[in-house]
């Protein structure tokens, strides 16, 4: 019986310190890795067309607080080790609650694409030519803690 009870209150004990852990980290920046891989030969369309419709969106959500940076990367060389992408997006949220939040979406793209037929279309088109693309949530390994 005195066992059972030691069992219970050390599984208690670490329920409460993994959920003050998470409490506290639900409302730090959280950042996401976005990659794609674009079919041979389109990769400046794939640009032109991101930095039309996507990244414009990207911007403003930075300017309404919901994210804290959007950086964007290429690999320098051809066949950089496992560079299997062409293009990475490294989003860091202002938390999670934000990563979560679709809330805004629809009414920031209608007011800033009025024409949303041509918005759609562009956009489909930007997927077609892409060979992959995958998003990669991270989490920070603090190793001096």
């Amino acid at each position: 019986m005195k066992r059972t009870l030691f069992l219970l209150l050390i599984v208690m004990v670490a329920l409460a310190v993994n959920a003050a852990a998470l409490a506290q980290s639900v409302d730090e920046p959280y950042t996401i890795a976005y990659y794609y891989k674009v079919k041979w030969g389109y990769f400046d369309e794939f640009l032109q067309l991101f930095k039309k419709n996507h990244y414009p969106v990207l911007k403003a959500e930075v300017d309404r607080g919901k994210l804290v940076s959007v950086k964007t990367y290429q690999p320098q060389f051809h066949g950089e080790g496992r560079a299997d992408w062409h293009f990475l997006v490294v989003i860091t949220y202002k938390n999670w609650a934000a990563v979560r939040d679709t809330t805004a979406g629809s009414a920031l793209v209608n007011k800033l694409y009025p024409d949303q037929e041509r918005f759609k279309k562009e956009e489909q088109r930007r997927f077609e030519i892409l060979d992959a693309h995958w998003d990669v949530p991270l989490n920070e390994v603090n190793l001096d803690k």
